[in-house]
């Protein structure tokens, strides 16, 4: 993708990172400051930002536990999308917890966010299930997960 540059977080990134999940999702599905930032700089966190001219294009966090790599979140600003830069993010996450001795990768999705589910099935994510009031009461989660190799 010409133009994006991909980094690792930094200390204070996570700033940047509340404000585009402001943009990209409505509550309940949006985090607090405070949980962006506890999730950004968890033990066990992988936090990739993709950048276009020093402005945050998107970013990908992925919690590992054990060896599966959790998909915290997937943002991606408004004029990136259908772009490839959240199969870009996905892709290099992956490998990223590949490095880590993952073996596979799991989230969740709302049923209702259809392009989110879309994505996540063509880049290769299978349906595992679902989750009971994940989101809250009455919005549950559907469960995915994909095999690294």
């Amino acid at each position: 993708m010409d133009g994006i540059t991909l980094r690792e977080y930094r200390l204070g990134d996570w700033e940047a990172m509340y404000a585009l999940d402001v943009q990209c999702f409505e509550p309940p599905f949006r985090f607090s400051r405070r949980t962006m930032r506890g999730f950004a700089e968890a033990e066990g966190a992988i936090a990739l930002l993709a950048l276009a001219q020093g402005d945050l294009a998107g970013f990908c966090v992925v919690q590992m536990e054990e060896h599966v790599g959790y998909v915290v979140t997937l943002d991606v600003a408004a004029r990136w999308r259908r772009r490839g830069l959240a199969r870009k993010l996905m892709s290099e996450m992956e490998a990223k917890v590949r490095t880590a001795d993952g073996t596979a990768m799991a989230l969740h999705v709302f049923p209702g966010n259809e392009g989110a589910v879309r994505f996540y099935q063509t880049i290769g994510y299978q349906p595992l299930g679902e989750a009971k009031e994940f989101y809250g009461p009455d919005r549950d989660a559907l469960v995915y997960g994909k095999a690294l190799s």
